[in-house]
């Protein structure tokens, strides 16, 4: 184990996480109403209809099938009763289709902001930096994805999960992170680089997710005609008045 390993996989972590917190907090402080996505459908709309969905959804479950391989340990899906095949099967078959699924709406997005002026011009500077890298993030992880096709591919629970997971006790595990293949470590240097490019981003809109509308009480509207069958008290409507008739 060198520097260079401990300087990766034991330093560079947090201060990626430092870089994510208040670079988030000096956004939300100073660029309030920056948190948004600047929506461009105005200019174009069939190719977001297509991309956007297909990116985001995608992009959802890449992120479940992260903390599912990432946060849970391989004991506690062996005391479920989930075989080891069975586990790496679905990983390789929702995690392949949900990367192939989130760069193809990404790749559509790309397309569309190259082909339409309006839409080009509004890219930022961040943008330029931030799509560069937000692909070959999703490139890294599907090159990952694939290595376990092969039998007694590397279990990456028991390297990449351990070293994860070791940096939330403030202790990690530089060794597990160290004697991963290529593709794994560059797949985590490339989503450290996103992070720290995040708040400084379009995609810090995530933070402001209209989560709240899920649970939310449902408005109710009444017509006119139904408050009066309820109160007889009610005004009946005024009638509009006739044309060129002023009042």
């Amino acid at each position: 184990m060198t520097h260079l390993h401990i300087t990766l996989w034991g330093v560079l972590p947090y201060v990626v996480a430092v870089t994510l917190v208040a670079g988030t907090a000096w956004r939300y402080r100073y660029d309030r109403f920056g948190f948004t996505t600047r929506s461009s459908q105005l200019h174009e709309h069939r190719l977001l209809s297509i991309g956007g969905p297909l990116f985001h959804y995608g992009l959802l479950f890449v992120a479940a099938g992260h903390v599912i391989g990432l946060l849970v340990p391989e004991w506690f899906t062996e005391r479920a009763h989930v075989h080891e095949w069975l586990y790496h099967a679905n990983a390789l078959v929702v995690g392949g289709l949900s990367g192939l699924a989130t760069l193809t709406g990404l790749a559509l997005l790309l397309y569309r902001r190259l082909r339409v002026p309006a839409v080009r011009a509004a890219t930022s500077r961040s943008d330029r930096a931030v799509y560069p890298v937000l692909t070959c993030v999703l490139l890294a992880g599907l090159a990952a994805t694939a290595t376990t096709v092969r039998p007694h591919s590397y279990d990456y629970r028991l390297g990449v999960s351990v070293w994860f997971r070791s940096l939330f006790t403030l202790d990690p595990n530089v060794p597990a992170m160290a004697h991963a293949p290529v593709a794994y470590q560059m797949h985590a240097l490339l989503a450290m680089a996103l992070f720290a490019l995040w708040p400084f981003s379009r995609l810090v809109h995530a933070f402001t997710a209209p989560l709240g509308y899920l649970v939310r009480p449902y408005v109710v509207y009444r017509s006119r005609g139904a408050r009066r069958a309820q109160d007889p008290q009610w005004p009946a409507a005024r009638p509009s008045p006739r044309p060129g008739v002023r009042r």
